[in-house]
């Protein structure tokens, strides 16, 4: 793309270098003719019409000429608003002698004229459109290249989307098959223990069925209280892991009402808990903390695992990096796009080094109702 850019200025440029020339040459005949008639003292007719079609053919360059004494002879091709101001024609055609060098003509008495002129304006004009087209295509070059990558993350959504639907809908067939086993379970012995953490476990395999099938369809944040939603999240994963984890929560006693979606917000809850989990081997603190700050409601994760460098860090968000041998590297994606483009949230990293542990943030604007 630069090597294509580069290439059209310099076409450019030549072309407007080319004209510059040929403009020059035209004022050389100009003045050809000039000392022409100052050397032939009574020229003949022919003569004085050649001469004369010569300096009428000049419809574009702009021309002065005065004595030594800075008296006007004749001007051409100036601006209209000076044209009756002899003193600014003067301050014009030293202003001119700038860009070229006047031309003197002798004259027999010693009162020898200066010629000054300067490009035309139309010359002028074209002296920027080598960098104007150059701007203009470089743009051109970078629109493109935003509308295509653009075009690909819509696709790439699309399939992710296709995908999730998809994977709610396998899901569902054996699920369906589950809940009639546990019902036939529950006649036998209702009361069992086992009974109940396996009634949770479909609960929550049919909570991760309705979070893909929701995937690529605009979510309803219906849900109010936050405090409900990061309690039952922290219950059930507490149950989940490891017991040489030691899972601590903080929140605020009041409830805080937020709108969200409570399946998709537990399904980053979770993702963000694994993280911290598989970074700690399933063994060290976890410490999960909800507080408000600037009218935002703030939940970070933290724990004190292997942590992560700098360039992992910076990649933790992108679909399909996984510092993990096995996974797909999506559920930290899928999180960042919940919160940023579902809830009009934040996440990130605040706080990573090896060896010492991460902690991860989820930024969501509160709302203005009173705390119960």
């Amino acid at each position: 793309m630069t090597l294509v850019v580069v290439s059209i200025v310099i076409a450019s440029t030549l072309v407007v270098n080319y004209l510059k020339k040929e403009e020059v040459k035209r004022v050389d005949i100009l003045v050809s003719a000039l000392k022409f008639q100052q050397e032939v003292k009574t020229p003949s007719l022919e003569i004085q019409a050649l001469l004369l079609q010569i300096y009428s053919s000049n419809t574009t360059i702009p021309l002065i000429i005065l004595d030594k004494n800075d008296q006007i002879m004749v001007h051409k091709n100036i601006p209209q608003d000076i044209e009756n101001d002899p003193e600014q024609i003067v301050v014009l055609a030293k202003k001119m002698a700038k860009s070229y060098p006047s031309i003197e003509i002798k004259v027999p008495d010693g009162n020898n004229q200066f010629v000054y002129y300067d490009n035309s304006g139309i010359l002028n004009n074209l002296q920027y459109f080598p960098f104007l087209l150059g701007i203009f295509v470089l743009s051109y070059f970078l629109f493109s290249f935003w509308f295509l990558r653009t075009v690909k993350k819509t696709d790439e959504g699309y399939l992710w989307a296709g995908l999730a639907k998809e994977t709610a809908h396998q899901i569902g067939t054996p699920l369906s098959s589950m809940i009639g086993w546990m019902e036939i379970m529950k006649l036998d012995n209702p009361e069992s223990e086992g009974v109940h953490e396996i009634e949770k476990d479909i609960e929550r395999l049919r909570t991760i069925s309705e979070r893909f099938s929701k995937i690529g369809s605009v979510p309803e944040l219906n849900d109010k209280n936050f405090n409900e939603t990061i309690q039952e999240n922290y219950d059930y994963l507490k149950t989940r892991i490891s017991r040489k984890i030691n899972f601590t929560l903080h929140q605020p006693t009041y409830t805080i009402f937020v709108p969200h979606n409570k399946i998709l917000m537990s399904w980053v809850i979770e993702n963000l808990v694994k993280n911290a989990v598989d970074a700690m081997k399933g063994q060290g603190n976890l410490l999960m903390t909800v507080f408000e700050r600037n009218k935002n409601i703030i939940v970070e994760v933290k724990d004190d695992g292997s942590g992560m460098t700098k360039q992992q860090a910076r990649s933790a968000f992108k679909p399909g990096y996984s510092t993990k041998k096995r996974g797909w590297g999506l559920g930290l994606s899928l999180a960042k796009r919940v919160v940023q483009e579902y809830h009009n949230g934040d996440i990130k990293i605040v706080q990573t080094e090896v060896g010492k542990g991460t902690t991860f943030r989820i930024t969501i604007k509160k709302t203005e109702e009173e705390k119960a």
